[in-house]
């Protein structure tokens, strides 16, 4: 297949499976995946089954950015668990066979939903799909990071005070132009830092709707997907991250929910939302939820930043790289308008 940086050896690559895999009998079809920011994916179609592979982009890389051995190492923890993802099938750390290290995993056929009003479906049928997103969330906050044998899948200490220490220097690394809305909300962010309450869990660290295959039939979830950023942190990671969806408008590179009318869609607020998961935790409410949220912005625009560095740099996985460059101040605006807010 021909697409520029992200070209695949389909022949050696071929060659190289079928060696190793038993029932691997050669790639008849490739197909880079359009969607995607940060690590290429392909669906790799052999005459019997469909595989997808995960690889790093080529070029120069952020540090600890597109660890696909990290991603394969949770995946595979889970698979035994009551959150459900793809099934490994294998990991090459051989830079030699296309460039950079990759995974392989079996293809979930199912439905993404792409907009969170989510059109495609009855609106008697969407609370459903945010009940079992929710339910999958707490079902991954709840697993025994020590049993499951992930104790040094993350670091000790303050989750927050180190995250966004981490991607101050990530958001620095790829910075391109200063903008005071990020300045603001990072001083914002360093100064209002809560004290650490002991929370630890498995953090998916992109749960977002469209990083979810759904059954064709169901309101069920098949696999979550896109475990680049996971790691052993705090729980309301990934609560506010979902969250975010409920500032974010409509119109945009990514759909949002605000201003929306939600209950005439069937769709859930986000106070029910974030009451519903602490239901399902055993816990009465969320102290701090304005910091969780634009640490979540913040996190998300220094993420937007990496992608749009990228593309500069000629090594972009997705097209709409550049878009994603012009949104870094627009979601700094929305976290301080959530700081202003909680603060009045």
């Amino acid at each position: 297949m021909n697409d520029g940086v992200h070209t695949l050896d389909v022949e050696k690559l071929s060659d190289y499976l079928t060696h190793q895999l038993d029932e691997f009998t050669g790639i008849k079809k490739s197909k880079k995946f359009n969607t995607g920011q940060s690590n290429p994916t392909y669906l790799l179609e052999t005459a019997e089954k469909k595989y997808v592979l995960r690889k790093k982009p080529p070029g120069e890389l952020l540090p600890s950015a597109h660890a696909v051995d990290r991603e394969y190492r949770i995946i595979k923890a889970l698979e035994e668990t009551k959150v459900p993802v793809p099934k490994t099938v294998f990991l090459c750390n051989d830079e030699r066979i296309i460039g950079t290290i990759f995974y392989v995993m079996e293809f979930v056929d199912g439905r993404i939903f792409w907009d969170p009003t989510l059109p495609e479906i009855d609106e008697n049928k969407r609370m459903n799909v945010y009940e079992e997103t929710v339910s999958i969330m707490a079902e991954l906050h709840k697993i025994d990071v020590e049993k499951s044998g992930l104790l040094d899948f993350g670091k000790p200490g303050n989750y927050f005070e180190r995250q966004v220490g981490r991607w101050i220097k990530q958001y620095r690394a790829a910075e391109t132009q200063s903008y005071p809305e990020i300045e603001t909300l990072i001083a914002w962010l360093e100064k209002t830092m809560p004290d650490d309450d002991g929370l630890i869990s498995i953090v998916h660290g992109d749960y977002r709707l469209y990083n979810m295959i759904f059954d064709h039939r169901e309101e069920r979830m098949l696999a979550l997907l896109d475990w680049e950023l996971s790691t052993i942190g705090h729980p309301y990671a990934d609560l506010a991250y979902q969250c975010m969806n409920w500032h974010i408008p409509q119109i945009g590179i990514t759909p949002g929910l605000a201003g929306i009318n939600l209950e005439k869609l069937g769709i859930p607020s986000e106070d029910d939302y974030v009451s519903n998961y602490c239901s399902k935790m055993g816990i009465n409410s969320i102290p701090n939820w304005s910091f969780y949220l634009a640490f979540g912005f913040f996190r998300l625009a220094g993420i937007a930043q990496g992608v749009y560095k990228r593309s500069i740099q000629g090594n972009a996985s997705a097209d709409n790289a550049k878009e994603l460059g012009a949104a870094v101040p627009i979601l700094g605006e929305i976290a301080l308008s959530i700081v202003g807010r909680d603060s009045a």
